[in-house]
């Protein structure tokens, strides 16, 4: 934003808008320019909001339509573009405020309601990066964010396809993204910003002695003024958490309250269009770009590594899944190679800025493997009627990611290493890598995802089927749901 000073050389009254930061008209030494998007950051931001945009709606519609019966592939999609639309409405409603401010007493957990209804938010307004100095338009991070909070309820969908009713879905995803995606979003990724540790952190190393404790008190503050997993230190670039994790364990939940579908283990249950799950697969690939470059707020290198990692990593799982499936079942199939590329996508997700495209190659081939082990031995032992596997998928690619991340950030392994802001204010600074630390930060945040997910989904789930029930009728249910519940036909002969 231009900086406005009065020029006072005979010219009483007359007022002239300086130009750049170092026009300086006053007599008095003016104050520093408060910083620009950057236009090229700008696009980069706008272009990735609309990646991650495209891998929900059609990307996701189509990969998981796809993967039902043909009597069902209406229902699949119409649940996932109304979960969007819904929760787009409650993002700017209150869900941006409840995740990206402070939430007074309640802040470790979730941020208050001072930005509810955009309240302050214009076309001028700003938000940080993580680099000094470099700032987005607020609406731009906003949107940006809000294809998260959209895409993640959509992701449990997949769980429990086929035999949910639609009201019930919408009132579930309307309680989920506030009790749960809200207070996660802001426990993970809220923090004051790279300025405001920096400043505070200059000011202490420049206060005297008699002003070192009032310097101190202030870092203290700023660092206070986040998160509790941010604080706690675990690292989750695009989210792994936020995201995978928490869909993924409330999807099983959800399988397990709702049921099995009815035939599950006796009929013959295949997907009725593995060529639209091709094409929303590569369209979720697609967006992930978005979804991982994007997350680094700004185009420069580290959103080149996101990039890279999120290329070869996707690559890595869906070859590993593909061979394992080859070696043990005698065929390699196409459903296999694009399980296995969504897997991979998932596990580079927490460490995509972090850690190095050779770490995320190994990342990617043990996220394929272990993902397709779920899938299928350890889903078959328990039995469990996860219809689309994404808790095989999502929380345990999720899972293998965000602990992987805490030992790929490494910059002996080739990752980019833990940034610190305090310890070099105005430039980034790589701090020092302790591996137990690390290591255990990433554990911790896995463990507490798992808990409060795990155990709030299924409070939710139980509200929701006392208030409209949870299951279609048995009689709906056989008759498929786009007819049951929509009234209409995905396909006519």
């Amino acid at each position: 934003m231009n900086s406005k000073t009065f020029l006072r050389a005979g010219l009483t009254g007359l007022t002239v808008a300086a130009l750049g930061a170092g026009a300086a008209y006053a007599q008095a030494p003016a104050a520093p320019a408060a910083p620009v998007p950057n236009k090229g950051d700008v696009a980069f931001m706008m272009s990735s909001t609309i990646l991650v945009l495209l891998m929900t709606i059609p990307g996701l519609a189509l990969f998981y339509g796809g993967l039902v019966r043909s009597k069902n592939m209406l229902s699949v999609l119409t649940q996932v573009f109304a979960i969007v639309s819904v929760v787009c409405i409650l993002w700017v409603t209150y869900g941006y405020s409840l995740a990206f401010t402070n939430g007074g007493g309640l802040n470790d957990f979730v941020g208050g309601f001072s930005k509810a209804f955009l309240m302050g938010v214009d076309a001028n307004s700003t938000a940080a990066t993580f680099s000094n100095g470099v700032v987005i338009p607020e609406l731009v991070y906003i949107c940006f964010q809000m294809t998260f909070a959209c895409i993640t309820p959509a992701l449990i969908v997949g769980a429990f396809a086929e035999r949910i009713k639609f009201s019930a879905l919408l009132l579930f995803s309307v309680l989920w993204v506030t009790f749960i995606y809200f207070p996660m979003a802001h426990m993970v990724w809220y923090w004051g910003g790279p300025d405001a540790v920096g400043n505070a952190a200059k000011a202490l190393a420049d206060a005297g002695a008699d002003g070192k404790a009032a310097a101190q008190s202030a870092l203290d503050a700023v660092n206070a003024d986040a998160g509790m997993l941010f604080k706690w230190g675990a690292l989750d670039f695009a989210g792994g958490t936020v995201v995978h994790i928490n869909a993924g364990i409330a999807g099983l939940v959800g399988c397990l309250l709702i049921g099995k579908r009815i035939g599950f283990g006796k009929e013959l249950m295949a997907p009725h269009s593995l060529t639209m799950t091709l094409i929303g697969a590569a369209l979720l690939w697609v967006g992930w770009f978005g979804f991982n470059a994007g997350s680094n707020l700004e185009a420069n290198g580290t959103a080149g590594l996101a990039m890279i990692n999120t290329f070869v990593a996707t690559a890595a799982a869906a070859v590993a899944w593909l061979f394992a499936e080859w070696a043990i079942k005698g065929k390699p199939s196409m459903l296999g190679m694009v399980s296995g590329a969504v897997a991979g996508l998932v596990a580079v997700t927490p460490a995509a800025g972090f850690a190095g495209p050779m770490g995320s190659i190994v990342l990617g081939l043990v996220a394929g493997v272990v993902c397709f082990f779920f899938c299928t031995t350890v889903k078959n032992a328990l039995g469990y009627d996860d219809s689309l596997d994404v808790f095989g998928v999502h929380c345990v690619g999720g899972i293998i990611g965000a602990i992987a991340t805490g030992i790929l950030v490494n910059t002996a392994l080739g990752g980019a290493g833990i940034p610190d802001y305090a310890s070099k204010p105005g430039e980034l600074a790589v701090g020092a890598y302790v591996f137990g630390d690390a290591v255990l930060a990433q554990v911790k945040a896995v463990l507490f995802t798992l808990v409060f997910s795990g155990v709030g989904s299924a409070i939710l789930y139980k509200i929701v089927d006392v208030v409209v029930g949870l299951r279609v009728t048995s009689d709906e249910e056989r008759e498929g749901l786009d007819i049951a519940q929509h009234g209409e036909r995905a396909y006519h002969d």
